[in-house]
């Protein structure tokens, strides 16, 4: 199953609840992951609303007044030890560690030493779980969003007024399209930016799909401008045909060699899905190389031109050829307290590769000091938990479908 979030109101903690308790996830396993956290009692409270004429699910977070203040690291703690699915856990810490990040830049301190004033505590640890165990129970294989409307004006924080979009959300979205929207208010929170960062795989249109069901989840507010509703599309993948691509080829045997990493970076630049050499013995004895470059047709000719400009060939040849990809998800696992990328090969919804971002591990190790390679042991280690956990959420959903 896919999801797409439509965030043209902006998306919070609260609003991602309702949409999926909205979309048919039980509230009972939302208020069951929150309960595993073991603080104070908090409820989660369901409620039908409608904004802008359109009917949505409101789930409101009740908490006790609470003055306790609690920085990255106690919150960290909590969840370290709660009795939470790792997937669950996993998430929900990924989501804090990203809210921490945004706000010690904001504020210059330590990631580890910042107060969550504005996301609460409590409640912010409710909002992000509930979540996160939400998500984990659809089985997504993929989470896009729209562009997210971030509103404007300015609103209350605990050190008094700030600007809208508040700047921890836009630390948070940084590289994500965001607009400002038709309302003067606070449209996207802190907590609903991290959740985006954290969980969103890409931003776009809603993608292609069967579509199953919408849930719609209810902000606080209810502006003349906008319905203010977070929608959560779900569905499954459309089929559709198999991509057509082309490679291009040429023969090289007088280029330096030395110039070859840097044709090969300015080919993938220029919009190639993929280029590589492969060294041959040409036809009087000389060595040389088969440049190979697989481009989608609407980026062909950019990249013709980046071969003739980059290297000393006359000539090229071109080929279509048929592509199949498997499905793919982003995943992330820890080594050591760093966060690796892991990407997973879905076909047929079962996971038959899984393999740590290169670039992760290396930044890791470097921090660690460690290895790369030991960091990249672990790392598939930690993978590999994550192909079985993902085989068992689907056969749990097997049993569940058939019962």
């Amino acid at each position: 199953m896919i999801g797409w979030l439509d965030c043209s109101a902006g998306i919070s903690g609260d609003m991602l609840l309702g949409a999926l308790v909205d979309a048919d996830v039980p509230l009972g396993l939302l208020q069951s992951a929150v309960d595993a956290v073991g603080v104070e009692p908090v409820r989660l409270i369901r409620s039908t609303v409608t904004r802008g004429g359109l009917g949505a699910t409101k789930v409101d977070v009740e908490v006790r007044d609470d003055a306790t203040t609690r920085t990255w690291r106690d919150v960290r703690a909590l969840l370290e030890r709660a009795d939470l699915a790792d997937p669950v856990r996993a998430t929900a810490l990924a989501v804090f560690a990203r809210l921490a990040g945004a706000e010690a830049a904001v504020h210059r301190v330590s990631p580890d030493d910042v107060h969550f004033h504005e996301v609460g505590a409590l409640d912010a640890v409710a909002d992000v779980v509930g979540a996160a165990a939400g998500l984990h129970a659809l089985g997504l294989t993929a989470l896009t969003a729209s562009p997210v409307v971030l509103g404007s004006g300015t609103t209350r924080g605990a050190h008094g007024p700030l600007p809208v979009p508040a700047p921890a959300v836009l630390a948070l979205l940084a590289g994500a399209p965001v607009l400002a929207g038709p309302v003067a208010r606070e449209m996207t929170t802190p907590t609903g930016a991290a959740l985006l960062a954290a969980c969103a795989t890409a931003y776009g249109p809603l993608p292609s799909m069967v579509l199953l069901r919408t849930g719609y989840g209810a902000g606080g507010r209810d502006p003349a401008e906008v319905a203010n509703v977070l929608r959560l599309v779900l569905g499954e993948t459309a089929p559709g045909p198999a991509a057509a691509e082309l490679v291009l080829e040429t023969n090289v045997d007088d280029l330096d060699p030395r110039l070859w990493p840097g044709v090969l970076i300015a080919l993938m630049a220029a919009g190639a899905r993929d280029a590589w050499l492969t060294p041959v013995l040409m036809k009087k004895g000389r060595p040389a190389h088969v440049l190979s470059v697989l481009v989608a047709p609407a980026d062909a000719a950019t990249v013709r031109e980046v071969v003739f400009r980059e290297t000393s060939t006359l000539g090229l040849r071109e080929h279509h050829v048929v592509k199949h990809a498997l499905a793919r998800e982003l995943r992330t696992v820890e080594v050591d307290g760093q966060a690796v990328r892991v990407k997973l090969g879905l076909l047929d919804g079962e996971v038959v590769n899984a393999m740590p971002e290169w670039e992760d591990v290396a930044a890791a190790a470097a921090v660690l000091g460690r290895p790369a390679k030991q960091v990249l042991r672990e790392a598939h280690t930690a993978a590999q938990h994550l192909t079985g956990q993902h085989a068992a959420d689907r056969d749990a959903a097997v049993r569940d479908a058939a019962g």
